[in-house]
């Protein structure tokens, strides 16, 4: 909820701002109690994992809870209530951090940024207590700054822990604690680093640091204009310059993500590090119209182009080439090539008047009594658009998911035979998909845009996979093999030709 009234406070009075503030806080009360089931949630913290599920916190004092990082449901607990909360594992330890007041609740700007600490994040856990909560930074309602809307950041060069803060009403600050004890390094003074932003978070790659903020009006449902926006420096301390070279303390700051697919109102970046060249990032939406214009958890792979963070999209279903980074060739049934019967001229010949006649493309019931029953193998091959090289891919929400998107099953068009991975670790098909966890596929965008291929699990191994990929061995040998960033085998392209 970070700065609640920004923007709208022009044409809103101090009473509007009061009434305004309150009725968010009871729509996030009334969201807590139906959450299950349900990504419902403002102001999510950068996404926790803590024995093996998944926790983000938000505005109100609650959160939401996954056993796979898809499916999302109310439960998660921090006391304080409060707004904007971050959390980051530090050791064997969590450290929630949170506004208390502050953005314009109850009217005014005079907040208060709080720090506490848990060894578990599960509130079902005996080690479930949080400490007292510890200030680390506050703001008196009358200075052009507001106390709110922390994120925090261990830097992994130094080891130092760095907290931003902040909202429209003046200044984003950076401030330093110490990261055994959660409490602000004595001595340490507060270093304005930006404007015209709020919800901000402090990211490391690559030898830069990244300033994410959200820029725009919230809290306004349907008409929220939040976007998250990204200035960069090699110093923690700034300046932070966009990609046109704008300080962010001046107001600038390159798109990272802003609205679309029916959502709109992205605010609240975190970042999450799944392997190496898979993040993702978490964030709100102010208003999905899918979902009523409720307010939203959304988790996007995260690219990066040049140096820059950007949002991907959402995978699509759809019927798509499946094509190799390391050659281009399209993944294929390991079946005969039927040729296409066609009447040739000599190209000296043709005559320029003679009327075109469009060719159909070869069709399913040209070419599929021609393969064999049973399980088909599969290889790669130069695609054709035909029939053995183009995949369905359809969501199995039933089956759950991870972060970002749900597990799918991968059929030839037109048919039920679906891609499944054998207990040798290598490919087949089977001719009818039936759910089981081989025949379940998790597709990942990676960091500079292609997808990794993983099944859910070898057949006959008892626990999930989480090294296998489809993998490039050769230019047209598919297989199972560990995945590798660094190399293009592991990677591949999903093609509507």
């Amino acid at each position: 909820m970070r700065t609640t009234m920004r923007k709208m406070k022009t044409s809103l009075t101090i009473m509007s701002k009061h009434t305004l503030a309150l009725c968010l806080m009871a729509a996030v009360t009334v969201a807590g109690k139906a959450q299950t089931g349900a990504p419902y949630i403002h102001d999510p913290s950068t996404i926790a994992e803590c024995d093996g599920k998944y926790y983000t916190f938000g505005t109100g004092g609650g959160g939401l809870i996954s056993d796979d990082g898809w499916s999302w449901h109310s439960g998660a607990e921090r006391p304080g209530g409060g707004a904007a909360p971050d959390v980051l594992k530090i050791g064997d330890r969590y450290l929630i951090i949170y506004g208390a007041t502050g953005g314009g609740l109850g009217g005014g700007h005079n907040g208060r940024i709080l720090t506490m600490w848990n060894k578990t994040l599960d509130p079902k856990s005996p080690d479930f207590r949080f400490t007292d909560p510890i200030e680390v930074a506050a703001s008196d309602g009358m200075e052009d700054q507001d106390a709110i809307d922390p994120g925090m950041l261990l830097d992994p060069v130094t080891g130092r822990l760095w907290v931003s803060y902040g909202t429209y009403f003046g200044t984003i600050r950076l401030i330093e604690l110490h990261p055994a004890t959660g409490e602000r390094v004595k001595g340490n003074r507060e270093r304005d680093i930006a404007i015209d932003c709020e919800a901000t978070d402090l990211i490391w790659r690559d030898g830069w640091y990244y300033l994410l903020g959200t820029h725009g009006t919230c809290c306004d449902g349907v008409n929220s204009t939040y976007n998250i926006v990204v200035g960069r420096s090699r110093s923690v301390e700034g300046p932070y310059l966009d990609n046109m070279g704008r300080d962010m303390l001046q107001g600038g700051g390159r798109m990272v993500l802003a609205a679309g697919h029916r959502m709109c109102g992205p605010g609240h970046f975190g970042r999450t590090v799944v392997d190496e060249g898979v993040e993702v990032m978490s964030c709100h939406f102010e208003a999905d119209l899918d979902r009523g214009g409720r307010s939203v958890l959304a988790i996007r792979p995260l690219l990066w182009r040049n140096g820059w963070p950007v949002a991907g999209d959402p995978f699509r279903e759809g019927t798509y080439a499946i094509e190799s980074e390391r050659r281009g060739y399209a993944l294929e049934l390991a079946v005969d090539f039927v040729r296409m019967q066609q009447e040739r001229q000599a190209w000296w010949r043709i005559d320029p008047d003679e009327p075109v006649k469009p060719m159909p493309s070869q069709s399913l019931s040209d070419v599929i009594s021609t393969w064999p029953e049973g399980s088909i193998g599969v290889r790669c091959g130069d695609y054709m658009f035909r029939p053995h090289q183009r995949w369905t891919i359809t969501a199995v929400p039933e089956a759950g998911g991870y972060l970002s998107a749900p597990y799918y099953k991968i059929e030839i068009e037109g048919t039920h035979r679906a891609l499944a991975a054998t207990s040798q670790c290598e490919l087949t098909t089977v001719e009818a998909f039936t759910g089981a966890h081989e025949q379940l596929w998790r597709i990942e965008q990676l960091t500079d845009g292609t997808y990794r291929i993983m099944p859910r699990q070898i057949s006959g191994q008892q626990h999930p996979n989480t090294r296998y990929v489809l993998y490039s061995a050769a230019d047209s040998t598919p297989t199972l093999a560990e995945y590798d960033f660094s190399s293009d085998n592991s990677k591949w392209n999903f093609r509507n030709h």
